[in-house]
């Protein structure tokens, strides 16, 4: 996707939180605040982005958005329970309508056999207690799987909370 598609998609995504009167935060590892950064590009973002927390480290997860450590231990970081709790911690710390999560392998080191460069777990939450996770599997470079999951957050987000907006 290109930067004009993600900037399309966002511009989408603001307008439909807009309609709403939703706000909207961020809880990013692997994209490093890139789901932030294409929201915040659009003018007037602040009516409905409310704010993005970088999550890179395990310890930033637990401090910031209140991942547990035992999930953690449990899980590692690029898993389900850890983006459901990204997210809902995010929501909750932002005090926000909609939260999405993202913690993945983005290469282009760092693979498993059980979790090779490219999974990346996806979650998402709502004030109404709706949440979801997903794991999707990206190919190409380190720029590509980010991106690509930049994209299937944002359309994924639009789609699947938003539709009725």
């Amino acid at each position: 996707m290109t930067d004009s598609e993600l900037a399309e998609l966002s511009l989408q995504v603001g307008q439909a939180l807009l309609r709403r009167k939703a706000t909207l935060t961020t809880a990013e590892s692997c994209t490093g605040g890139w789901i932030a950064k294409v929201l915040t590009d659009i003018s007037g973002s602040s009516a409905w982005f409310e704010r993005g927390f970088v999550t890179y480290s395990n310890d930033a997860k637990q401090q910031m958005v209140g991942v547990q450590a035992q999930t953690l231990a449990d899980n590692g970081a690029v898993s389900e329970p850890v983006v459901r709790e990204m997210a809902a911690g995010a929501l909750k710390a932002a005090r926000a309508t909609f939260a999405v999560s993202v913690s993945g392998i983005a290469g282009p080191d760092g693979g498993t056999p059980q979790k090779p460069v490219g999974t990346v777990w996806f979650g998402f939450a709502d004030d109404i207690g709706r949440t979801e996770a997903m794991v999707k599997q990206f190919s190409g470079d380190r720029d590509a799987v980010r991106r690509q999951a930049v994209s299937f957050a944002l359309n994924t987000l639009r789609q699947q909370f938003l539709q009725n907006t």
